[in-house]
């Protein structure tokens, strides 16, 4: 098994050096726990093997992943710029103290006032479509705003068919074949392009699709370099480096992906002769998702026609597993390296049949009242949970070195109606 499971003295699971059931009776369940010195040390790791084969090597953090103002602060004392794909991102990035020039802003089917909100933040825009350029330039703001483009290359990648980002089907980006007229476009506009992107999906463990796409990209620079006469101050290849979520599976080899990227990249940039600009890259997954577990207690056994374990959590905490097909592991926390003595499914508390964090899953004997711990939930767990059913939010709690911070409260019932307005005449 791929995961570095710690327990303590009485077995219990630990995460950044404290007990799970300590933190899930002192901060209740259901409960996202964020390990800090993970989240660093995945950074590092990231950082540390690709800028050894190339200096000028920079990451921006897909905060889409998970956007708590704690999260992004680790990472912004660590040096990683932003990935935006939001104004509400770019807000979230400048008050967690990233400077604009390190927010690379990526929207798709953007408004006039989200770009004139980018525009003022003062960020570097990459831009999505022929539409945005045109309606960028009529801006006043605009003039001298350092843009990018993000090209949809005929290569796509992912765990599943909604994370494919790139190829024929993708409702991104401009087709490779524009992209030398786009570049000129841009630049009889009055622009002065200075990057060009790239993103083919998310979850990708396999480095060959990855490989194809620096490829492909690559090869389109040195098209727009010799027939729009654009010289490159970044090139960016997007996100999508995955994590294994399944104890079959394998981390990837991280330096050794890093020294196949890194070779390609150079030969190409000698190929073209395109100089030395900055290679980035765009991880979300990578640097949070094992970062974090759910803790959910059990509340229900349940012999039916199957047997469930239901617990307190649902698809509007973690919502991966109803959306995407997607596999968390679970443990117990009271003793997570416990063998399986049955295959149970575990069903969340939300009024729906698909809402299922595991059908037939191997587990230990499960009881009421057991702590489970549903692992790598800091990618795309709070960001895409919901109030549905009217429940509140879970709590969000950063550990370090054995301490405890809450740095997201717990909803409360109040919460639920924050923002609605009942009209006078319904009043009587």
């Amino acid at each position: 098994m791929d995961f570095d499971l710690k327990t303590n003295e009485k077995g219990n699971l630990t995460i950044g050096g404290t007990d799970a059931l300590e933190l899930a009776d002192q901060y209740k369940t259901p409960l996202y726990v964020i390990d800090e010195e993970r989240i660093k040390y995945n950074y590092k790791r990231l950082y540390t093997a690709f800028s050894s084969y190339y200096s000028d090597f920079k990451i921006f953090y897909a905060c889409k992943a998970n956007t708590n103002l704690a999260v992004m602060k680790i990472l912004e004392n660590e040096g990683s710029g932003i990935d935006a794909v939001s104004p509400g991102e770019i807000y979230t990035s400048l008050l967690a103290g990233f400077e604009p020039s390190r927010i690379l802003y990526t929207g798709n089917n953007v408004t006039d006032e989200e770009l004139k909100f980018a525009v003022k933040s003062g960020v570097r825009i990459n831009l999505d479509s022929v539409s945005q350029l045109k309606r960028l330039s009529k801006i006043p703001e605009a003039k001298g705003t350092k843009i990018s483009f993000r090209v949809n290359p005929m290569v796509g990648a992912g765990h599943h068919d909604h994370c494919i980002t790139g190829g024929p089907l993708s409702k991104f980006g401009i087709m490779e074949e524009e992209a030398v007229d786009v570049y000129k476009m841009a630049k009889d506009l009055g622009f002065k392009p200075i990057g060009i992107h790239t993103h083919i999906g998310s979850g990708i463990i396999n480095p060959e699709p990855f490989m194809l796409a620096v490829r492909t990209l690559m090869d389109i620079s040195g098209k727009v370099k010799e027939g729009a006469d654009v010289k490159f101050d970044f090139i960016d290849f997007g996100g999508g480096i995955g994590i294994p979520y399944t104890p079959e599976e394998r981390k990837l080899d991280i330096k050794d992906f890093a020294e196949k990227i890194t070779t390609l990249y150079q030969d190409k940039l000698s190929e073209y002769d395109l100089g030395k600009p900055s290679m980035c890259l765009e991880p979300g997954r990578y640097l949070v998702g094992d970062a974090s577990v759910l803790l959910t207690r059990v509340n229900t056994i349940k012999q039916s026609y199957r047997k469930f374990a239901g617990v307190d959590a649902g698809f509007n905490t973690l919502l991966r597993p109803t959306m995407y097909g997607s596999y968390h592991h679970i443990v117990l926390a009271e003793k997570p390296l416990a063998e399986p003595t049955q295959k149970i499914d575990i069903a969340g508390d939300v009024c729906e049949s698909g809402d299922l964090f595991a059908r037939d899953r191997s587990m230990p004997e499960v009881k009421e009242g057991d702590l489970l711990a549903i692992l790598n939930a800091g990618a795309y767990a709070f960001s895409m949970s919901s109030q549905y059913n009217s429940r509140p939010k879970a709590a969000e709690v950063l550990v370090s070195k054995d301490v405890s911070n809450i740095i997201r409260e717990r909803e409360t019932f109040a919460d639920l109606l924050t923002k609605q307005n009942v009209p006078v005449r319904l009043l009587k």
